[in-house]
C-alpha cells in the first residue's frame, strides 16, 4: 500500500508529523493485537482532528462495529487494497464515511500485490499466499482471511526477477499460511514447486521462507531445498504445544512426533539451522502435567528462538467455549516457558561463535552496524557505510541477543 500510495504522487510522513491521513492496519490474532490497534487509532486522532483515519486488516475484517466506535472515516476488510486506496483518497475529498468490509469466505481469487520493501529496507516482501483452511480451534485467521489462494508460480518468478533488479539483497516469501501455497490451484503444485522457481530468478539474492507447517518438512523437500543456493537455513516451524492431548483440542493436523521428524529432516538436511517456533500456553483444559511435556519437548526440538502467547480468547472459535485457564496460570506459565526459550537462544547463539556468516547488514546502531546472518540471527561489527552489503562476518562473541564479529576482507 506504501508503494501504490507513493506512485499516486502522494507523499509519506513519519507518524509523529502532521498528516490529511492515516491508515492503520490491524491485526487480530490476540487480545492485545486488538489492544495495539485501537491505541494506534485513538493516536491518530489525537495528533490530527482534522485528517482521515482509515482502518484495514483482520480486526476490522472481523469486529467493524468496534471500529467504527472509534470516530474512524473509512473501515475496511483485508480484501482489495487497491480498492481501499481508491476509497482513501476519495474519503479524503468528500469527507464522507465509509464502511466497506466484504464477506472474507467467498473469496476465490488472489489479489497481486506490488512486491518490495518499504522505505530503506535491505529485503523485499513476496506475498505468495492468502487464506487458511485449517481451523485450529483457538483462532480467529480463517474468518478474517477466508480460503487459500496462491500467486501462481510464474508471477511469483516475474517478480522475483523484477526485485533482483531493483536491487534487493534478501526476498522473504510471506502470507498467511504458505505450506498451503498451491492448494488452489489444483494442478500438483507445491511450496517447493515454487521455491524452486523463484530461486531461478533470485540471482545472488538471498530467499526466506515465512512461517511453515510441519507437514511441509518431507524428505522430498528438504533434499530439493537444501539443493537451493540463496535459501537461508532459517524455518520457523509453528508448533503451539508439545503435548499430544493439547494438540488435539486445538485441531492442529499432527502431533509431536511428526512434529520432531520434522525438526529431524532440517538438521540432517541443512548445517545447524535456526529452528523457531510459537508456543501457545494456557490453553483451555491444559494441565501442569501437559505443560511440563510441552516444556521437555521445546528443549528436546532445541529451538534458536521461541515466540510465547499466553492463550487469548478469541470470540466465534471453538476454543473460546472450552474451559478455561485461569490467566494466573497462563501468566506463570508463560514465564516458565521464556525461561526455557531463552536458555535454548543463548545456547544456539554460543555455538554460533567461532563460525564465519556472509551478513546483510541494514542500519547503524549503538556505534555498531548490525543485520542478518542467514540464520537470521542479528550480528553487529564496526565499519563505515555498510547499508545493504552483504559481508563475511567472523563471529567472536555474543552481546545479549546479538552476535559481535569481525569483518573478513572478500566481500560477498
Amino acid at each position: 500500500m506504501e508503494q501504490e500510495l507513493t506512485a499516486r504522487g502522494h507523499t509519506l510522513v513519519d507518524f509523529e508529523d502532521p498528516a490529511d491521513a492515516y491508515v492503520v492496519n490491524t491485526c487480530t490474532v490476540t487480545a492485545v493485537s486488538d489492544k495495539k490497534s485501537r491505541q494506534m487509532i485513538r493516536r491518530a486522532r489525537r495528533q490530527s482532528p482534522g485528517a482521515v483515519v482509515a482502518v484495514c486488516g483482520c480486526y476490522a475484517q472481523t469486529r467493524p462495529e468496534q471500529i467504527r466506535d472509534l470516530d474512524v472515516d473509512l473501515i475496511s476488510g483485508t480484501g482489495d487494497r487497491m480498492a481501499f486506496l481508491d476509497l482513501l483518497e476519495h474519503a479524503v475529498r468528500e469527507k464522507e464515511p465509509v464502511l466497506a468490509v466484504d464477506q472474507a469466505m467467498q473469496r476465490r481469487s488472489f489479489e497481486v500485490l506490488p512486491a518490495g520493501g518499504m522505505a530503506k529496507r535491505t529485503r523485499a516482501m513476496l506475498k505468495v499466499e492468502d487464506g487458511c483452511v485449517n481451523f485450529c480451534s483457538y483462532c480467529i485467521i480463517p474468518y478474517a482471511r477466508g480460503p487459500v489462494r496462491s500467486l501462481p508460480v510464474r508471477e511469483a518468478a516475474e517478480q522475483t526477477a523484477g526485485l533482483r533488479k531493483e536491487g534487493y539483497r534478501e526476498i522473504v516469501l510471506t502470507g498467511i499460511e504458505i505450506s498451503s501455497w498451491g492448494q488452489d490451484l489444483k494442478n500438483g503444485e507445491s511450496l517447493i514447486d515454487l521455491l524452486e522457481a523463484v530461486s531461478a530468478q533470485a540471482g545472488d539474492m538471498r530467499i526466506r521462507l515465512g512461517s511453515l507447517e510441519p507437514r511441509t518438512i518431507t524428505e522430498d523437500f528438504c533434499r530439493r531445498a537444501a539443493a537451493l543456493p540463496g535459501l537461508c537455513p532459517h524455518f520457523h516451524l509453528s508448533m503451539q504445544s508439545g503435548c499430544d492431548d493439547t494438540l488435539r483440542r486445538m485441531n492442529r493436523k499432527y502431533d509431536t512426533n511428526r512434529y520432531k521428524e520434522s525438526v529431524e529432516l532440517l538438521n540432517v538436511y541443512f548445517p545447524r539451522p535456526a529452528i523457531t517456533t510459537d508456543l501457545i500456553v494456557g490453553f483451555p483444559g491444559e494441565t501442569e502435567a501437559e505443560f511440563a511435556k510441552t516444556l521437555d519437548f521445546v528443549r528436546a526440538c532445541g529451538f534458536a528462538e521461541m515466540h510465547i502467547f499466553p492463550y487469548s480468547i478469541r470470540t466465534g472459535t471453538p476454543a473460546a467455549k472450552m474451559e478455561q485457564v485461569p490467566k494466573a496460570v497462563k501468566e506463570e506459565r508463560a514465564a516458565r516457558a521464556a525461561e526455557a526459550a531463552a536458555e535454548l537462544n543463548r545456547s544456539y547463539l554460543s555455538g554460533c561463535v567461532g563460525e564465519t556468516y556472509p551478513v546483510l547488514y541494514e542500519q547503524e546502531a549503538g556505534g555498531l552496524w548490525t543485520g542478518h546472518a542467514p540464520n537470521y540471527i542479528l550480528a553487529g561489527v564496526k565499519g563505515n557505510n555498510l547499508h545493504n552489503q552483504v559481508r563475511r562476518t567472523k563471529i567472536t562473541g555474543v552481546q545479549g541477543n546479538m552476535l559481535v564479529g569481525e569483518l573478513e576482507e572478500t566481500d560477498v
